[in-house]
């Protein structure tokens, strides 16, 4: 758990940089999130259960068994990109190998196609639960309430996880929602909602283990949020001082699920302060390296231009 949070964290710190160097076109942020992420992913099966992620989900795609070797395709628009042979904007993953589904711009799309596919899933008699993720913007989108309507009228095998940062970019939660917590509207949709420290991972793995065995023995959706924070901007083009304080981010900071999840792990005899800072190096060497090999992987051939637009057979 604790490297893969570091690795989400040294990957986004990393894409932020290409970006400012012009090497990258576009980054979304994943700092702050890495305890809601790796916690609520923790519990699904690779290669078993579907992941349904959003763009922000850097440590999900982790889980779920992408290398940042390939995240970094995507980024860089290489011929190997897994997601789309570098046809698709960054953070838009998706593989059919993994369980990984590609989502669309538009906030919330994933959702209706979580429930479905989750539909899916036991109409043919699959073992799989789905896993959905999104922000607390999504919400505010008809996709949302039609998703979760349709996942509890038909008790869905998929778990909702929404990753409530407070912010739907620049607009603040009280102008997205007259309610406090957004878990508060599963009840409308017949099936629990459960609020979460979103950066304690233990707690978000406790919360999404329960929801998975829920969905598991035919129970039903569980709509999950975890309260959590993005401590850069909404995106690599977003300039987020236009809209809270210096003062408030650094407060975010000193929440950081890194750390926190740290200081469990010494306080429980797991790690010490050298086994931290090892994991740490190593983690960075590793991503690095994996960074140069793709910078340095083959550019698509323009000879493949309509490649990934029309449905080519078994290609993956």
């Amino acid at each position: 758990m604790y490297r893969t949070m570091v690795t989400a964290r040294l990957v986004d710190e990393a894409a932020f940089r290409l970006n400012r160097q012009g090497k990258a076109p576009f980054v979304v942020p994943v700092s702050g999130h890495e305890g809601c992420q790796v916690g609520t992913g923790w519990p699904l099966r690779p290669g078993q259960d579907i992941w349904v992620p959003y763009y922000r989900d850097v440590a999900i795609v982790l889980l779920a068994g992408m290398t940042p070797y390939e995240i970094f395709l995507g980024l860089f628009a290489k011929a190997d990109d897994p997601s789309s042979g570098g046809r698709q904007m960054p953070s838009h993953w998706g593989s059919r190998r993994l369980g990984i589904i590609s989502h669309s711009s538009p906030i919330a799309t994933q959702v209706p196609h979580a429930a479905g596919i989750a539909y899916a899933a036991r109409y043919r008699g699959e073992d799989a639960v789905v896993g959905c993720w999104f922000g607390e913007g999504a919400t505010s989108a008809g996709a949302w309430h039609e998703g979760l309507n349709f996942a509890g009228i038909h008790k869905l095998p998929v778990v909702f996880v929404c990753e409530n940062n407070y912010y739907a970019i620049s607009v603040g939660q009280p102008l997205q929602m007259a309610i406090e917590n957004v878990a508060d509207r599963a009840e409308g949709y017949g099936f629990p909602g459960v609020v979460v420290d979103g950066n304690d991972v233990l707690a978000s793995y406790a919360a999404m283990k329960t929801a998975v065995e829920r969905a598991q023995a035919g129970d039903g959706p569980t709509l999950i949020e975890a309260k959590t924070y993005r401590f850069f901007p909404h995106t690599s083009d977003d300039d987020d001082r236009s809209y809270r304080s210096r003062e408030e981010v650094q407060q975010a900071k000193e929440r950081d699920p890194i750390t926190r999840f740290a200081e469990t792990l010494e306080d429980l005899g797991v790690m010490d302060a050298a086994s931290v800072d090892a994991v740490w190096a190593e983690t960075k060497a590793d991503v690095d390296g994996q960074i140069d090999r793709a910078w340095n992987a083959a550019d698509p051939d323009p000879s493949t231009l309509e490649r990934h637009v029309f449905f080519e057979g078994d290609d993956v």
